[in-house]
C-alpha cells in the first residue's frame, strides 16, 4: 500500500485537473499487473508481437501513435522509439513510474499526450462522437495502436452513466465502441487494434459461472490473432475462482 500511495501522490501534480480522478484506476492496474507479471507475461508478449507485426513492411515510420498506452508493458516501446522518428503515447493518465521511465531510457522522440478516447463527452452533449477524429491533425501519422483500450471504454462509460444519466442515450456503450472501431477503419495509415473481448469467470474445477461480451454486440475486425488473458488468476479475486478474458488483435 506504501509503494502505491507514493505512486499516487508522485502522478498527481503531473497529470491535470480533468483526469486526476482517474490516477487510482491507473495505480491500481500498476499494483495487480505486479503481483500477476508472471500470469500476465505471456498476454504482454502476445500483445507486443500483433503490434511488432502491424509494422512490418511500412515502408516509412514516421510517426507512430498509441491509444492507451498505460503501463506500456503490452507495447513494443523500445522498437517503436528506435524505428519511429516520433511516438506519440494517448492516455488519460500517465503515472510517474512510466515517465521516469522513459526518461531514463532517453527517449527523446516520445511525446506524452492526455486525453479521454472515450467520446463520453460530445455523446453527453448531444454530439456524434468521433473520438479518434483528432488524428487526422496529427502530422506524417504511419501507424496507430489501440493497445487493450476498446473494453476500458465501455467499462468506463458504465461507471459514469450510473451518475450522471441526464441526456446520456441507453446505448452508450454500444455507440461509442463502434465510433472507436470506426475511427480505427476510417485511418489512412496502417492500424493496430488489440482488445478483450469477452471474459469468464471459472472456478477451480474448471466449470464456467458466468461469461460477457465486453464489447456489447459490437462486432471487432477479423481477428489475426487470439490469445487468453488470466486478469485474475486464483488467488487474485478469491481463492475459488479465476477471471479470464478473450483477446484478439487485427491490424
Amino acid at each position: 500500500m506504501i509503494a502505491e500511495a507514493l505512486l499516487y501522490a508522485a502522478t498527481w501534480p503531473l497529470t491535470g485537473k480533468a483526469h486526476r480522478k482517474f490516477i487510482r484506476y491507473s495505480v491500481n492496474l500498476w499494483s495487480r499487473a505486479g503481483r500477476c507479471a508472471r500470469d500476465w507475461a505471456e498476454h504482454e508478449e502476445m500483445s507486443r508481437n500483433a503490434i511488432r507485426a502491424a509494422t512490418a513492411g511500412l515502408r516509412q515510420k514516421r510517426t507512430a501513435v498509441v491509444l492507451g498506452s498505460g503501463l506500456l508493458r503490452d507495447v513494443p516501446i523500445e522498437e517503436l522509439a528506435r524505428d519511429f522518428d516520433t511516438v506519440v503515447l494517448v492516455d488519460l493518465v500517465h503515472l510517474a513510474s512510466v515517465r521516469l521511465w522513459l526518461t531514463a531510457k532517453g527517449y527523446r522522440n516520445v511525446r506524452l499526450i492526455e486525453r479521454d478516447l472515450s467520446g463520453y463527452d460530445e455523446l453527453a452533449a448531444g454530439k456524434e462522437p468521433e473520438p479518434l477524429g483528432f488524428l487526422r491533425s496529427v502530422p506524417y501519422l504511419d501507424l496507430v495502436v489501440s493497445a487493450n483500450l476498446l473494453s476500458q471504454i465501455g467499462r468506463g462509460v458504465k461507471r459514469r452513466y450510473e451518475t450522471e444519466t441526464a441526456g446520456i442515450p441507453a446505448d452508450a456503450v454500444e455507440r461509442l465502441i463502434a465510433a472507436h472501431l470506426a475511427g480505427l477503419s476510417g485511418l489512412a495509415c496502417r492500424h493496430c487494434l488489440v482488445t478483450d473481448i469477452a471474459y469468464a469467470v471459472i472456478d477451480r474445477t474448471g466449470k464456467t459461472h458466468e461469461e460477457a461480451d465486453l464489447l456489447y454486440g459490437v462486432l471487432p475486425p477479423p481477428a489475426k490473432a487470439t490469445w487468453t488473458w488470466p486478469v485474475a488468476p486464483l488467488g487474485e479475486e478469491s481463492r475459488d475462482y479465476r477471471i479470464e478474458h478473450k483477446v484478439i488483435a487485427a491490424w
